[in-house]
């Protein structure tokens, strides 16, 4: 069993800076591979990155590609997100999610979900 807190949404003007990060319980966190995810009022989730179980093997949505970094340590059991750049678009809440395998690049299948923080980009 996983339990995920995101923490570190907020409200931030286009071209500013913010960093999510997700606290999870549980002596497994560093078995998990771990991504985010985000849903935009009247749209659907998507996903935004992923991460391995070891750190290694970032992937990013494109819409996202170079603007966010995703990392963990797993000594203090945190995922986080940097995200520069920020832009109208990116604002949605933003959830933390883990899975045993490989995190797929759709929200579909995903063991373990957060409750979401959100993020607001003002124009």
């Amino acid at each position: 069993q996983v339990q995920l807190v995101e923490s570190g949404g907020g409200l931030v003007q286009a071209g500013g800076s913010l960093r999510l990060s997700c606290s999870a319980s549980g002596r497994t966190f560093s078995s998990y591979g771990m991504g985010w995810f985000r849903q935009a009022p009247g749209k659907e989730r998507e996903f935004v990155a992923r991460i391995g179980y070891l750190g290694d093997l970032e992937y990013y949505a494109d819409s996202v590609k170079g603007r966010f970094t995703i990392s963990r340590d797993n000594a203090k059991n945190t995922l986080y997100l940097q995200m520069n750049s920020l832009k109208p678009e990116d604002t949605a809440v933003y959830y933390c999610a883990a899975k045993w395998t490989v995190v797929p690049t759709t929200p579909l299948g995903m063991d373990y979900w957060g409750k979401g923080a959100l993020v607001t980009v003002s124009s």
